[in-house]
């Protein structure tokens, strides 16, 4: 199964939760310091919510498609490179609570995408050194 995902960076994350919880009528799947994000089953669609600075606008961290299997992002990498896409690679990366594997690309107004598996939790949002993530 694929499905969308969608990073905010939001000034209060709490509130943040809140309202996301009634609008699509489900308790976040994920709830860490910083951190939230929502496994929606309809639409499908992975709500990753970042806390940013209090204060700001939220506004878009990246996006991405949530994929299955590392063979489904091996795929995807091989598929936008062949397309004549820059892409970056990661493996192992630690990266909002979960170690993925993951291609990244950007749009033409320099927006970040992602195609990546979760392959286990993790105990940091931090991105290692490097990362693209948050």
């Amino acid at each position: 199964m694929s499905r969308l995902q969608l990073a905010l960076r939001v000034p209060d994350l709490d509130a943040s939760v809140a309202f996301y919880s009634k609008l699509f009528g489900t308790e976040p799947a994920k709830l860490r310091e910083g951190y939230a994000n929502f496994a929606i089953a309809e639409p499908p669609l992975k709500l990753v919510l970042i806390e940013g600075t209090a204060g700001e606008a939220t506004r878009m961290d990246h996006l991405g498609v949530e994929v299955d299997s590392t063979e489904a992002v091996h795929a995807a990498t091989t598929r936008l490179s062949e397309a004549g896409l820059a892409t970056t690679e990661e493996n192992d990366t630690t990266c909002c609570y979960a170690v993925q594997d993951k291609v990244w690309v950007h749009g033409p107004g320099q927006e970040p995408w992602e195609v990546y598996v979760v392959k286990a939790e993790a105990d940091c949002l931090a991105k290692q050194q490097d990362s693209t993530c948050c």
